[in-house]
């Protein structure tokens, strides 16, 4: 509560007093009453007037003081007009019941948006499962006859096929918890099936694959690691030189275990890597190549976020490293053995 702002508000009720004082005062006089009872009557009515405004006003300051860290710690700030108490005076009332209507319409509203984007991403999730049906179908029959067309297709097929899967999985991003199982995964298993979900985009690129295996375990949920090496393996193609090469390797340090997916392609833009994991960003390079969206390395760091796992990038202009970190359960381990 600002006390200059409160002692400012309270100017007309000084002048209606100093009005008041002065007209009794002066009917005092008319009335036979001497100067030195008078001025004691007017320094009692200041003293009054001045004590109950100072009590009033630390009276209120405390009261406020409490709402606002009442306000301060909840986490849906939206719901304080349910937490405030009854107010005591009329005025206040109004003010209350004000609130309460504007939080009650809004909640309302929070309400229908939240069914909303629920039933939408439902249609969606089911939209693409319908989708897929297709796909795979199609899929089939080029590979039942293998014909140059149908290599191309395939290529086309596995490009509408990634579409399909980053719609998915940026839906169900908000929610992963209800759809991931963390388990023990070798981690160049995922490497491979990820290599497979785009092999005719490594063909048609002719893309070199370099991989240092390694029985390296770690905890995760290896659809949705698969899916994040999806999106940095497209990224290294899309990005790629003359002969480019992917190269695939593993570190430890400390009590996390490192993947590497290193490209020797146009690297990023010092100015650019900083943003790189930014919804919509697509950098110098997006702008020249024209076919970025931005939101790939965006997905992939909302999903790290989501389990639990570092990632990364370090660039020059010969190539880029993406790293992505596992931390080790000492504890599960010792369990185990």
């Amino acid at each position: 509560m600002n006390g200059k702002q409160y002692w400012k508000d309270k100017i007309p009720l000084f002048l209606i007093n100093i009005v008041c004082m002065v007209l009794l005062s002066v009917f005092l006089l008319f009335v036979g009453n001497n100067a030195d009872s008078i001025a004691v009557i007017l320094i009692i009515w200041t003293m009054l007037l001045a004590g109950v405004l100072t009590f009033t006003y630390h009276q209120r300051k405390r009261r406020l003081n409490k709402l606002v860290k009442m306000a301060e710690g909840l986490e849906e700030k939206y719901l304080l007009s349910e937490m405030l108490p009854e107010p005591e005076h009329a005025e206040e009332q109004v003010y209350f019941q004000l609130l309460k209507m504007a939080s009650k319409s809004m909640l309302e509203q929070i309400g229908t948006v939240a069914r909303e984007r629920q039933e939408y991403r439902e249609y969606i999730e089911q939209w693409i499962h319908e989708i897929k049906t297709p796909i795979t179908a199609m899929k089939l029959l080029c590979e039942n006859h293998k014909e140059p067309f149908t290599r191309e297709m395939m290529r086309e097929l596995e490009k509408t096929n990634r579409f399909t899967e980053q719609a998915l999985y940026y839906a169900r991003s908000e929610y992963t918890e209800k759809d991931y199982s963390v388990q023990e995964i070798r981690l160049f298993d995922v490497v491979h099936q990820a290599i497979a979900d785009n092999k005719y985009l490594l063909l048609q690129n002719q893309v070199a694959l370099e991989t240092e295996e390694s029985e390296l375990t770690v905890y995760s949920d290896d659809k949705w690691l698969r899916f994040i090496l999806d999106q940095l393996i497209v990224n290294a193609v899309k990005y790629s030189r003359e002969h480019p090469v992917l190269h695939f390797y593993t570190k430890v340090q400390g009590d996390q275990i490192f993947l590497f997916v290193e490209d020797h392609g146009i690297g990023i833009c010092a100015n650019d890597l900083p943003r790189i994991f930014e919804k919509g960003f697509t950098g110098k390079n997006g702008r020249i190549r024209q076919n970025a969206t931005g939101i790939g390395l965006y997905l992939c760091k909302r999903l790290c976020d989501k389990l639990g796992i570092g990632i990364a990038a370090q660039s020059g202009e010969t190539g880029t490293t993406m790293i992505l970190s596992f931390q080790i359960n000492h504890f599960i381990h010792q369990v185990q053995g």
